[in-house]
């Protein structure tokens, strides 16, 4: 075979690029072109005091929505379209489609949010939106990872950009204590997962992702089981990949950080952090544990199923619980975040069960359990982006008329502004996962196949116990913010608030379609359904 000289290999990149992975890749394109205007603006004859930095970064948003929105419905209608691109480097999927649009959706609604509550002001705007879009970007690319390099590139670019953002507020100790925290957990984070991506790459010999269970699979094949050097080493490479992922996801005892950096910030950053953050770390949660699950069945990867159901019990049971005893409603909702994460690693715990242990059981169908759990996790982020964003957005928007930030302050405010504390209601009862609201079919959908996995391992029925219970729990502390705001009466030295209506008509246009998923949930569900079956397939 004639060796290929390097004009063709240059000429063979060029097309690759030009012809294949740039369309793929063109809602992150629109963001990064978005950044390099508001970083230029500035010095380009200070457009930035001319032109106001929310509507570039409005702009550019809108433009990723649309992008996402058309691939999402192209691939759903040629799922031949479906390849890897950038010589394999990310990954053009239904999966990977569904996310990112999630995101750029997410990016727009809290940019609109910014611009009514008035964070970050005018001058340093450019900042904070480049910041936000840089983020946006890694987490957009977190989605559609198909190598390893890839895992470790998006990770850092979407976590370096929050370390920033949670110190914006410029002037507060505990803003630049919560991110000094932020930062120092965070590389020991990484510095723990990139060490076992080398391991785990070193090992396989490989970096591809559609490569790693085969490889997964020769080792464990032709090893002793766990009491083999090199499958513990394999193991060991794996958990410290996953350490990685559990920071970002404020896992038990990975959440450290989390309310620390939620108080400290403001509530805009909270949210953005609870929200995105969550939606693309899971997306690549899943991606790695399909990725390195071989075909045929194992007890390891049984056991490992198991473990992060274990993690995901002691999670949502310490966030609820954690919980009761906090007075500030951001490091409330960021315990709240804690236990969020702990029902959708459910989830994924039931995804890693049904696709290792469910082929052992006759007459089980595995892989429609498997589709099952991919749909529920769709669907239950879908809702979470929702009635999360809700929440934080009406703690933004009291805070301007407060500022406090303590439940104490919500006192006799749902009589003062009724709109923006009936949307709360919605918010605060599909969070615990009460009909007819979004939550409830979230977690139903979850709960549903923890209780078909069930014949797999018996831990599946344990964890559906813990997850039912806790939502008893969470209705507790819950209440507290519904109790302040309606039943209890504000103090005689209160200023009376006046919320702008179309601060009040942002709030229900957030929270109305928690309503509508919960009343109609066919169409998200369906969706998410198709999104799963195609992934998995």
């Amino acid at each position: 075979m004639a060796p290929v000289g390097l004009d063709t290999l240059l000429r063979q990149l060029v097309d690759e690029t030009t012809q294949k992975s740039l369309c793929h890749f063109a809602p992150e394109l629109a963001i990064s072109a978005t950044i390099i205007v508001l970083l230029l603006m500035r010095l380009l004859w200070n457009l930035d005091r001319w032109i106001p930095p929310y509507f570039t970064a409005l702009a550019g948003s809108l433009t990723a929505v649309v992008l996402t929105g058309n691939q999402l419905l192209s691939i759903l209608s040629d799922p031949s379209t479906a390849g890897s691109f950038f010589s394999g480097l990310l990954v053009y999927d239904h999966f990977g489609c569904f996310v990112r649009a999630m995101l750029a959706l997410f990016l727009v609604l809290l940019i609109a949010l910014t611009v009514l509550s008035g964070v970050p002001d005018r001058e340093d705007g450019p900042d904070f939106y480049s910041l936000l879009l840089g983020a946006s970007l890694g987490m957009m690319m977190m989605a559609s990872t198909n190598h390893m390099l890839m895992f470790f590139i998006g990770v850092e670019m979407a976590s370096v950009p929050g370390y920033a953002l949670v110190a914006y507020l410029k002037g507060r100790r505990q803003s630049s204590e919560a991110a000094f925290k932020y930062v120092v957990y965070g590389a020991g984070a990484a510095g723990v997962m990139l060490y076992g991506i080398s391991l785990l790459t070193g090992l396989l010999g490989t970096a591809q992702f559609p490569e790693l269970a085969d490889r997964v699979g020769l080792i464990l094949g032709n090893a002793g089981g766990i009491g083999d050097a090199t499958s513990r080493t394999l193991l060991l490479a794996i958990l410290m990949v996953l350490t990685g992922l559990f920071f970002k996801l404020s896992i038990v005892p990975f959440h450290f950080w989390c309310p620390d950096a939620f108080e400290g910030a403001s509530a805009e950053v909270a949210g953005f952090l609870s929200v995105a953050s969550k939606g693309a770390a899971f997306a690549l949660l899943v991606r790695f544990c399909t990725a390195i699950i071989p075909a045929g069945s194992t007890e390891i990867f049984t056991g490992l199923g198991v473990a992060l159901g274990v993690l995901a019990a002691v999670t949502v049971t310490f966030g609820n619980l954690a919980a009761y005893s906090q007075t500030n409603v951001k490091r409330l909702l960021a315990y709240s975040t804690i236990a969020h994460a702990g029902y959708m690693l459910m989830a994924v715990s039931a995804l890693v069960v049904a696709l290792s242990g469910g082929k052992q059981l006759a007459g089980f169908d595995s892989a429609a359990a498997a589709i099952r759990c991919v749909e529920g996790l769709l669907f239950y982020l879908f809702v979470y982006l929702f009635m999360n964003l809700g929440e934080f957005s009406i703690v933004a928007l009291i805070r301007n008329q407060t500022f406090r930030e303590d439940i104490a302050s919500y006192r006799g405010i749902g009589w003062q502004a009724p709109m923006l504390c009936s949307c709360m209601i919605l918010c605060v009862f599909s969070l615990v996962g009460l009909p007819p609201l979004g939550g409830f079919w979230g977690k139903l959908v979850i709960f549903s196949s923890l209780f078909d996995l069930g014949r797999v391992h018996w831990f599946m029925w344990a964890m559906l116990a813990i997850g039912g219970l806790n939502t008893v729990f969470s209705l507790v502390y819950y209440i507290r913010i519904l109790k302040a705001m309606f039943i209890e009466s504000a103090s005689e030295n209160t200023r009376p608030i006046e919320v702008p209506t179309h601060a009040s008509q942002y709030a229900l246009l957030i929270s109305l379609p928690v309503l509508l998923l919960g009343l109609l949930p066919t169409l998200a569900t369906q969706l998410a359904h198709d999104v799963a079956a195609r992934f998995l397939q």
